[in-house]
Parts: structure tokens; sequence; C-alpha cells
């Protein structure tokens, strides 16, 4: 009998939040290549870091841990968690408050992201650190500096092309929280060389596992405030409340567990990496990576991947039918023969502005041989008597035949995406895996005015930002 092809499915279960290090951490327990991710690491035309990996307990379960080390001058306040919360944290993860005063370097982040608390567990190194000596870092690059440094990376058009990704995800988060541009804004999240990194491994990671496809579980997070250079900010932090609105990821929210569970970086990971609306039904485990969290709270903090492998055959049914939306329609059809073409222009304005589905005119000849028009129009059930109220008030129909069909649609959703020109709208539908993008054609041919570039060179240039975005 042959053999059936089989698809690589990765699960992240963030029962227990999601970080970059953390996604990092699960990839590299998977089996990523570390000579790949060292190779990568050595090229990054960036100091002031060195990175560690090892393996800690988290609630006495054996992790993965991956770590940027910062220089002094660099460091945060990532791994403090007295300062980050206000409260002082026991052994046990539980919070008491406390009313003596701590005073802390300025050298803090400005809040909307704190991916790389140090870990208190000790660390059992395994020869992977990497050291970079030289200094004169800047920590507030915009997206276009990042872009640099990526160019200059070694690793495959794939990875980069996720670790940029990532990075536009997390930029549109943070200018949206600033009020500011994508291509302007200055924030610590995106250009602090240890974001960098980690998003660098995390996409270095991902490729050299190879998975056909990524499931993401709902995001756990706490509650409460976590502190930044600004004041408290409430959890979770307006950059991940940013991406979260921007995705179709889900998110559930503990009242009674307190601390940040969710960073921006993982939540931009996680945003740009899933493709699969649901997990499939049936399935091997092949693999299975624990990242550990640095901070150390009474619920669990590590991240849990797992490497699925389902029949082929199974997993594209089970996409396209999610992909899928089967629903009921209804055609709305009049022919007339005695109204002007104005009047019949104006109608199909005013049907595509109450809502209709589609409306058009075919051409038909009626009795007698006179020439006519067939007005069609698709709408849904609900919408079928202000249509026919519209099609009596503005055209010369004295019937209107009504046809109920079954349609099969694809899911598609509208985005606003930022390109070279200014923002643009586009539809965005998914079939199988892929994602096919269509831009709005009054968005597109707005652009095309102002810029006076070509019509066909808008489409294009939106075509290829949404595919990055």
């Amino acid at each position: 009998m042959t053999d059936l092809k089989k698809k690589t499915i990765l699960y992240l279960d963030c029962a227990s939040g999601i970080s970059g290090d953390m996604f990092a951490a699960a990839m590299l327990d998977l089996g990523a290549d570390r000579t790949v991710l060292q190779r990568a690491l050595d090229s990054i035309p960036a100091g002031g870091f060195r990175t560690e990996i090892s393996r800690v307990k988290k609630q006495a379960v054996d992790c993965c841990d991956f770590k940027v080390v910062l220089d002094a001058e660099l460091d945060n306040h990532d791994d403090d968690m007295e300062y980050l919360f206000g409260d002082h944290y026991d052994e046990d993860g539980h919070h008491h408050s406390h009313d003596h005063a701590h005073t802390h370097d300025t050298r803090e982040h400005d809040g909307h992201g704190h991916t790389h608390a140090g870990s208190d567990h000790a660390h059992d190194h395994d020869g992977h650190s990497h050291d970079h000596t030289h200094h004169g870092d800047h920590v507030h690059r915009n997206l276009q500096d990042v872009r640099d440094i990526l160019a200059e990376v070694d690793m495959t058009e794939p990875a980069r092309a996720l670790a940029d990704k990532i990075f536009v995800i997390l930029a549109k988060a943070e200018a949206k929280a600033h009020g500011a541009f994508v291509d302007t804004v200055h924030f610590h999240e995106v250009g602090a060389v240890d974001s960098i990194v980690d998003i660098v491994t995390a996409a270095v990671c991902f490729d050299n596992l190879g998975a056909d496809g990524v499931y993401v579980s709902p995001l756990f997070e706490g509650s409460g405030t976590i502190r930044c250079a600004h004041g408290l900010l409430p959890i979770p932090v307006p950059a991940v409340a940013n991406i979260m609105a921007d995705s179709p990821l889900q998110m559930t929210i503990h009242p009674e567990v307190h601390g940040e569970f969710i960073t921006p970086t993982g939540a931009a990971i996680a945003a740009a990496v899933s493709t699969e609306k649901k997990l499939p039904d049936t399935f091997a485990v092949k693999g299975v990576g624990l990242g550990a969290g640095k901070r150390d709270y009474a619920r669990s903090n590590y991240l849990r991947a797992m490497l699925l492998e389902v029949p082929d055959s199974l997993a594209e049914s089970q996409n396209a039918a999610d992909d899928i939306v089967a629903e009921p329609i209804y055609k709305l059809e009049t022919d007339i023969d005695d109204c002007s073409g104005e009047v019949l222009g104006y109608l199909l304005e005013r049907l595509m502005e109450a809502g209709a589905r589609d409306a058009h005119y075919l051409p038909v000849y009626m009795k007698k041989n006179r020439p006519a028009w067939q007005l069609q129009v698709i709408c849904t059930e609900d919408q079928i008597r202000e249509m026919e109220a519209l099609i009596f008030t503005e055209s010369t129909s004295i019937g209107i035949r009504r046809i109920r069909m079954e349609r099969t649609a694809l899911q598609r959703e509208i985005r606003d995406i930022e390109t070279p020109c200014g923002t643009a709208r586009v539809k965005i539908c998914r079939f199988d895996g892929t994602e096919k993008y269509y831009p709005e054609y009054e968005s597109a041919a707005a652009l095309a005015r102002r810029t006076g570039r070509p019509l066909a060179e808008i489409f294009h240039m939106i075509r290829e930002a949404a595919q990055i975005q």
C-alpha cells in the first residue's frame, strides 16, 4: 500500500504566554540547527550582546532557555520583578505589597515590551555562547534601520522575509500606540539589540525546522500593571493589544493571575507565523520543545511547541474547509426597457451604497424585440426588502423575480497596509494555506493620482506590501 504524504504542523501551546526568547528556545529544543543559528548571530552588525543556550527548570519541568545578555550600558529592567510590577515577588511567584522606595537606573526601555528578563536559575551552558565585544550600539532605531541590519545577516531569504514581517507587525503596533507613522517611529521594542537578536533567532530557527503550517492556541495573559519609563501601563500593554486587534489570534485574560505573559515580540511572532485555524483532528506528535520564560510566577512560564505530522490529504481538506463559507444568498432580477442610462446608473450606485453584495446589468431583448437591460442584484435575505424598495423607487420596474441560491465563498478580510506611497486598503482571501491579495480600487486610484504613478504599478506595490504585513 502506498504511504500517504505527510504534512508537518507546528503547534504553539501558549497557555503560559509567549515571548521572543520563549519562542526561540522552543524552536531550539525542537531541534533547530544551532550551527545555522550561530552563523546568523555572528553576522548581526550590532554589538553589546552575547547569547546563552542552557537548560533550566520551570515548575520542575526541564526547558530550554535562550538568553540575550546585554552589556551594562544597554541593559534594561526586564529581570527586575519589583521594578516591573511594583510588588515584591517571593520564590513561589506570589506578590506582596511593600512600602520601601527603590532607585533604578534611568536607562530602561519605553515599556512596550519586556522580552528578555534574566532567569533566577543556574545555567549549565553548552558551549554555544556568543559574544560581541564591539560597542556603540544605539537603542532607538526605526524600521528602516532594522531592515538595513537584516540585509547583512547571514540567513535564508524566507527567514529574512519572516523577520521583516515580524518587525513590520511590531512597528505598526508601536506606531499606533505612540500616534506616529510606521516608517518614522523610533522605539525600543523594535530597535533594541536584544529584540533584534530574538527575532533573528526566531526567524532562523523557525525556517530551519521547515514546518508546513502553524496553529497558535489562544494566548494566555495575566492582569495588573507593569512599569515602564513613562509610568505604569495596563496589561496587556498597548502594543500587544494592538497586535491582537490587527490579527485573527485569540487571547484569554485571567484577572486573578497577576503579571505579563505576552510580550509584543511574542505576539508579533505568533501573528506572523500563524496559518491554521484549528488543530488537525488526527495527528502524530513528532517532537516537543519547551522554551523557558525569564519570570517566575505561581503559574508556569514556558512555551510548549509541538511538531505534528498529519496526512497531507487530511490537512488540505481541513484547511480548505476552514477557508470556505457556505451560505444562502438571494438574486433579485428584473427586466427594464423604458429607463434612461442616467437613471439606471444612479440605481446601481444606490444599491451598492445600501450594501448589495453585487449588482449589474445584462443586455437582453424583450417582447417585440425591444433592447432592454436585466438588473441582477445579489444580497442576503435580510436585505431583500430594502433592495426591492430601491428598485421600485428608482426605476420603472413593476416586478422582481427572487431566487434563493447556495453560495460558496472564501473567507476574506479588509486590511489597511502601509506602502511607500501611503496607506492603502487590500482585500485578503485565504484558501488551503495560501493568501491572495486584492487591492481595493478606490484607495489604489487615490495613490496613483497623488503620486502620478501608473495604476498597475500601484496595484503591484500594494500586493508586495501586503505579503510582508
